[in-house]
């Protein structure tokens, strides 16, 4: 009989590392991603949040959503001129950065 597989890849951490990791994020004062989620919001069901992203990471389910992208002015000063490079803005609620970055370590 076929057995259903994840194609995800669950990660050894901790959740005092998921915390760690959602104070690097909430210390960046950074703006919402596609979900839309602020930090405050975020912050109102704080521990079931942190306790679903690790659930997700270490049970191999999960999967960052895409990105939000922006364009951040940057300066070419020798050459007189602005151009803009994209920026992707992660979402809240299913953040990957500083988790992945942890779970690697």
């Amino acid at each position: 009989m076929d057995e259903l597989k994840s194609s995800g890849k669950s990660f050894v951490i901790s959740k005092w590392e998921v915390q760690e990791a959602w104070e690097t994020v909430k210390a960046n004062k950074g703006a919402p991603g596609v979900d839309g989620c602020s930090i405050e919001e975020f912050e109102k069901d704080l521990r079931n949040n942190l306790f679903r992203i690790w659930n997700r990471m270490s049970s191999g389910s999960y999967f960052p959503p895409p990105v939000r992208a922006v364009e951040i002015p940057k300066s070419h000063r020798a050459q007189g001129f602005w151009v803009c490079r994209p920026w992707g803005i992660g979402s809240l609620r299913r953040w990957s950065p500083p988790l992945t970055t942890i779970a690697q370590k």
